[in-house]
């Protein structure tokens, strides 16, 4: 892709990756709770753009009905309800142009050793599917032993954790 051809897709690319590194910058930027898991739900719409780029909307829907549906506001109340029991006060620390030339400095290293020499060969193929539907896609998670350890294993790590944040919130009887 050179800089001349603007297509829908380069232009909607460009697009969501503003949105999602805007996010990203105004998460870690905001001195706000709340502010930053709105930009985080921003960043995560974006990525949600980038699913629909990729041609999986099933993705994308995933995307904003788990991420920014549940997860995000969950985070938010969250902040809410519990800003008024921590009492911690703000502390600016002063080396913070450190941390900012550092992650420049990385920033740059990656795109001059990555980026770069392969600027021009970013080209979006077709690749072939080889799942056709979702049920296919279940049946291949389900199906023989596969994927079906990796699956229970997530689904008991999701569970315990459950039962650490009850034990952890509840409160002393």
């Amino acid at each position: 892709m050179t800089f001349g051809d603007f297509t829908p897709e380069a232009f909607a690319f460009g697009f969501f990756t503003i949105l999602t590194l805007g996010g990203a910058f105004g998460v870690v930027g905001s001195r706000n709770l709340v502010r930053s898991a709105v930009w985080l739900m921003v960043s995560l719409f974006g990525i949600a753009g980038f699913f629909v780029l990729l041609s999986a909307p099933f993705l994308a829907a995933v995307q904003v009905l788990v991420y920014i549906g549940a997860i995000g506001i969950l985070i938010t109340f969250a902040i809410m309800l519990t800003r008024s029991m921590t009492n911690l006060k703000e502390r600016f620390n002063k080396q913070w142009w450190l941390a900012a030339l550092a992650a420049l400095t990385a920033f740059l290293l990656l795109m001059v050793t990555v980026i770069v020499p392969t600027w021009g060969e970013m080209g979006a193929e077709e690749i072939p599917p080889t799942v056709a539907s979702t049920a296919q896609l279940g049946e291949a998670f389900f199906s023989g032993w596969g994927y079906v350890l990796p699956l229970e294993v997530a689904s008991l790590l999701l569970t315990a954790a459950m039962i650490g944040a009850i034990v952890i919130a509840r409160e002393d009887d």
